[in-house]
């Protein structure tokens, strides 16, 4: 093999998606579907079909054995038991005999045969108003993909079973694929498409993993195996660095771990500006794994658990046992700190296997509470299990995209109803949990004062308040640098409901992702914001730099930010108001 320095070294640009460098060998990831063969097979050959067959189950049944032994090691039995069902469905007797009977009665390849029983079985189960039995279709695609790609000889990268130091290019990397990366070995990931506030993104910055997203055309350029570099710091990735830009490179990694140590030097210490105004810091995570860091970052709590982490893994609709292990790891981890739970948000960038959620549905459709409230079974099922979590720690309910009071009444309504049959079964839980709502649609930002009289607490979910408010689709590449938190009608709507939230009283947190940028956060202090939620590697910055601000400096920045008209302004503002706190630092 050539020495790869000795290659042509190759710029490409994207957008900045998550801090830091990484220098690793390429996997290249295509998401495309599986083309199955269809051709004669001669009735001698039927014989060795049906071993060709035998062989690929027994492959597929190792393969699922160690996924399943992986995810009970890394996040418990509950989440490893979807695998025993897997193991089910590929050797179930019915669709097996039925496989064997397509072979002999079309004298077709096996491959084409077993794809036409496992497709018509997904349709009479998609068919079914159970909704248990509607579930088990993501199981039968799974089963089936994973069976296929054995029979047909493609190995297709599983994101699970990484090389060491990988760095993954792809189309994009969906939140079903975030969920089965293996984190140890990750490096960074690259995409074509994708914005600065993709599930998958926000998954990548809690894990301080570079990305680099919107290429355009990264998998095209890059091949497996091929070392690059990539600068989530600029958004630049370099295929084949020389040996001097990695010198570069390993030198301004040496200044910026100097700086993370000033930062994590005061970690300990409370977020109290330098006149005595406080701000509850918290953190945002997706499971238990996460709680280990939380604690270690001295975060006061957690302000957003994104349930739906838990339903991308199992690739559907996970039972209450599991759900309520789960939430009860989370709530327990915690101890006396408060945990928020958002109940399920789908749809959008966010799909499950499910034809109800599909690829397309947009942001505005059918997803978060608007999809529970038109699926009760299953938002009854997740209600239980939070609900019964509760009576381990200090839990809290948070409902997302709550556009009106009718929602939230409705979803109050599902809530009482599970009260009661918890408290009828003898069921211990909560009685006076706490039940907020985000704040993300702008109907929600305008009736602000009826929302904050009947919640007990509120959130804002900026990565969607701010798309929804300019009208950015913040996936889309080809307008993702129209995404603008910095632009006035962002700013204002955030004061006007910071404002409403603090005249009735209700407590009012920052949960989207600008809350871990420290450009942003003494703004929001300013605002009159109670806490902020962000990931919890950010969190060190963060609180720095409200240690190193004053209220009243803040609530001055405020004043002045609010009467410009440009974003381009307001950025500068609020750059020199940090470099003023940070100092060299910034």
């Amino acid at each position: 093999m050539t020495d790869p320095h000795t290659k042509e070294e190759i710029i490409l640009e994207g957008i900045a998606a998550s801090p830091g460098v990484a220098h690793g060998r390429a996997v290249v990831y295509l998401q495309k579907q599986l083309d199955v063969p269809c051709y004669d097979i001669a009735a001698d050959k039927i014989t060795s079909e049906l071993e060709r067959f035998d062989k690929a189950i027994l492959e597929t049944r190792a393969e699922i054995t160690e996924v399943r032994d992986q995810i009970a090691k890394s996040l418990g039995e509950g989440e490893a038991r979807i695998f025993d069902a897997h193991l089910l469905v590929l050797e179930d007797n019915a669709l097996l005999d039925e496989v064997t009977a397509e072979l002999q009665s079309t004298q077709k390849n096996i491959e084409f045969c077993y794809n036409n029983v496992a497709q018509r079985y997904i349709s009479f189960f998609r068919s079914m108003e159970d909704e248990y039995l509607r579930e088990r279709v993501s199981d039968i695609g799974d089963v089936s993909r994973r069976l296929l790609h054995n029979l047909i000889g493609m190995q297709k990268v599983n994101l699970g079973q990484l090389a060491a130091e990988s760095v993954i290019v792809s189309e994009d990397i969906s939140p079903s694929d975030a969920a089965d990366l293996d984190r140890n070995k990750l490096l960074g990931f690259v995409t074509d498409a994708g914005g600065k506030t993709s599930h998958s993104v926000i998954m990548a910055r809690s894990l301080r993993i570079p990305a680099v997203v919107g290429t355009h055309d990264a998998t095209k350029r890059i091949v497996s195996g091929d070392h690059i570099l990539v600068d989530g710091h600029d958004g630049i990735i370099v295929i084949n660095p020389t040996e001097d830009r990695l010198y570069k490179y390993g030198k301004l990694a040496s200044e910026r771990q100097k700086r993370d140590d000033t930062f994590s030097s005061f970690i300990a210490e409370p977020a109290v500006t330098l006149d005595g105004a406080s701000i509850s810091l918290m953190a945002n995570v997706e499971g238990v794994q996460e709680m280990e860091q939380v604690k270690q970052m001295h975060a006061e709590g957690v302000g957003l658990f994104r349930t739906e982490g838990i339903f991308l893994r199992h690739h559907g609709y996970p039972p209450e046992s599991v759900q309520y292990d789960a939430y009860r790891a989370v709530v327990e981890a915690a101890g006396e700190d408060p945990v928020i739970i958002r109940t399920l948000d789908v749809g959008g960038d966010k799909t499950i296997g499910d034809d109800n959620v599909k690829d397309d549905n947009s942001f505005m459709g059918f997803r978060a509470i608007r999809f529970c409230l038109g699926n009760e079974a299953i938002f009854a099922t997740q209600l239980r299990a939070i609900l019964r979590a509760s009576a381990h720690g200090n839990a809290k309910i948070m409902y997302p995209m709550i556009s009106g009071m009718n929602e939230l009444r409705m979803a109050n309504r599902m809530l009482e109803s599970v009260k009661q049959e918890l408290r009828d079964a003898g069921e211990a839980f909560d009685e006076g949990i706490e039940v907020g709502a985000m704040v993300e649609v702008p109907s929600a930002a305008v009736i602000i004062d009826l929302l904050a009289a009947e919640t007990d607490f509120l959130s804002i979910g900026t990565n969607d308040l701010i798309q929804y408010l300019i009208a950015v689709d913040r996936l889309n590449d080809q307008v993702a640098h129209l995404y603008d938190p910095a632009h006035p009608a962002v700013l204002r709507t955030l004061k006007a409901i910071i404002d409403g939230a603090n005249a009735a009283n209700t407590p009012i947190s920052i949960c989207g992702e600008i809350a871990g940028d420290p450009i942003f956060a003494g703004l929001l202090l300013g605002m009159g914001a109670t806490s902020l939620s962000l990931t919890s590697s950010l969190l060190p910055e963060v609180k720095y730099f409200i240690r190193h601000i004053t209220k009243s400096d803040a609530e001055a920045l405020v004043a002045e930010v609010m009467q410009l008209g440009e974003s381009t302004d307001i950025v500068q503002k609020l750059e020199a108001f940090r470099q003023k706190a940070l100092g060299d630092l910034a």
